[in-house]
């Protein structure tokens, strides 16, 4: 039988809640309403010799292929930072970062964290404008990167 308050049960009863989380871009923490796109796809090799007796080709794992990664937040009256950082890249020449996205728990400490490899911005996106919207305005920077890991707190 649990206890009355749920004191006593195991932090591993509840999975984690996607509402609490943190991105840090360099060494920059920046706040973002929602964060898509942390995919790793390991590209199939398919290859069947002539002579095989089986009428299959054999499937064999390539390269690993992973997805821009959109952030999304609220514009905010002179706050240019994710436009300044766009613009910087030109024809290579942006010094690439480590992004890490952090999952927090209860108490606001890292529970997991993804982070990306080599990052750059690849795309901003201003939001749509609409005389009869009531909603609050949005930029949307989408990242390139080179590899994405997982670091689970231990």
């Amino acid at each position: 039988m649990a206890d009355d308050n749920g004191a006593k049960q195991s932090a591993a009863t509840w999975p984690l809640v996607k509402f609490q989380f943190q991105v840090t871009i360099g060494s920059d923490e920046i706040m973002f309403q929602e964060v898509t796109g942390l995919t790793s796809e390991t590209q199939v090799i398919e290859y069947r010799v002539g002579n095989s007796k089986a009428f299959t080709n054999v499937k064999m794992p390539g390269l690993k292929k992973y997805g821009n990664v959109t952030l999304k937040k609220g514009i905010f009256k002179d706050d240019k930072k994710l436009w300044d950082m766009y613009n910087k890249v030109t024809m290579n020449t942006f010094e690439r970062v480590t992004v890490v996205i952090s999952l927090l728990d209860e108490a606001n400490g890292v529970a997991m964290s993804w982070n990306l490899t080599n990052a750059f911005p690849a795309k901003m996106t201003v939001t749509d404008m609409k005389a009869d919207a009531n909603e609050p305005a949005i930029e949307t920077m989408e990242l390139a990167h080179e590899g994405l890991t997982l670091a689970a707190k231990s």
